[in-house]
Parts: C-alpha cells; structure tokens; sequence
C-alpha cells in the first residue's frame, strides 16, 4: 500500500514492517505507539526503521495514519494520572516548610 511519509512516498505491506521491526528492541513508550507482533513501539521509533528517516523529519501523526490503513492497531498518548489534591493539613505543613 501506497504511504505517504514526511512528504516521501512509501510502497508498505503489513509482512514488510514486521519484518523492519523484528528484533528491534522497543524503547519506552511516552506518547502514540504502534502493536506489532505482542511489543508496542513507539510510532517515531517505527517510523525511523521503516522509512530510514530521522524522527524529526515527519510526524507521530503521519505513521499512526500509515500503520492504521496497514491494519496495526494504534494507540494513543497513555494519559497522565490526575493529580492528588492536598488536605488541609498536608497544604499548612507544606507552608511552613
């Protein structure tokens, strides 16, 4: 399938980038990331093996629209937990430290 990619056209099958991305180590997820196989990779890691690319040359948004129209299944940014609000006591003691 046909991919465009940091303004590149990309000729992708599903088969080809499991094979790109099989035994790379996936690094930490922190934003969008890609399944493929049983591991999440980020999609700027895939992104970079695939195209041989830098990261900084395209966008997360652009791979989780190719790797989507391949049929990965994407995920979004993990969201933050909420932020625990302090008690009274805690916001006193905080205070007079």
């Amino acid at each position: 399938m046909r991919c465009v990619i940091a303004r590149f056209p990309f000729d992708l099958s599903k088969s080809q980038v499991v094979a790109a991305m099989k035994g790379v180590k996936p690094e930490p997820v922190v934003g969008e990331s890609v399944l493929i196989g049983r591991r999440h990779y980020p999609v700027k890691q895939v992104g970079e093996v695939v195209t041989r690319q830098d990261r900084r040359d395209f966008t997360a948004q652009e791979v989780t629209r190719a790797m989507t129209r391949l049929g990965f299944t994407c995920q979004g940014a993990p969201q933050a937990a909420p932020a625990r609000a302090l008690t009274p006591l805690e916001e006193a003691t905080a205070m007079f430290a």
